[in-house]
């Protein structure tokens, strides 16, 4: 048995605090249209993501650790921050050439069922995401590994979209396959 976990270190400068949003608000919203979100990458941005891969055997030995800060993107909108000021657990100041960040490191181990599907989640409130699965699919799971693009989903109720899962944050970097 391999066990992956996944540990995102993400940077901002500043953060503001609030929350809803959707395509028909002024601006750019979260969605492009009804089920597309906005996406842009982190160059030039208030953001720094770092990714960080772990993967160990079942019985915790270390495989490889693989880690890439060149290819994030995230969602232009307040909703980001608000994941990130309320979800993401305890912030770090830290000092940078004399520029403050906060730091936030969110640690995630998916199922094989999360992976398979690439759904990293995070939420506001307790949602039970139950997948089914017939023993043929678990083995193609298993055999059909693709651990290159991670992303951090905020699982929530939208206005006009209902419950959605959105990639707040996604990073990639190179497939381990064993």
């Amino acid at each position: 048995m391999v066990l992956s976990s996944v540990i995102f270190t993400i940077l901002i400068g500043c953060s503001t605090q609030s929350v809803i949003a959707d395509h028909s608000e002024p601006g750019d919203g979260i969605y492009k249209d009804y089920g597309d979100v906005n996406i842009v990458t982190t160059i030039d941005s208030k953001w720094q993501v770092n990714l960080q891969t772990i993967l160990r055997t079942g019985d915790g030995q270390l495989i490889n650790v693989t880690e890439s800060t060149a290819n994030a993107a995230y969602i232009p909108h307040r909703i980001t921050d608000h994941v990130f000021d309320t979800l993401m657990g305890e912030k770090e100041i830290i000092t940078i050439d004399n520029t403050k960040y906060e730091k936030v490191q969110y640690t995630y181990t998916p199922t094989l069922e999360h992976r398979f599907m690439g759904l990293y989640p995070i939420f506001s409130e307790h949602y039970d995401l139950e997948f089914e699965s017939t023993p043929e699919a678990r083995e193609q799971m298993n055999e059909q590994k693709d651990f290159s693009a991670w992303k951090i989903h905020y699982c929530a109720t939208f206005e006009g979209h209902g419950f959605s899962c959105i990639p707040i944050f996604q990073d990639l970097v190179p497939t381990m396959t064993l």
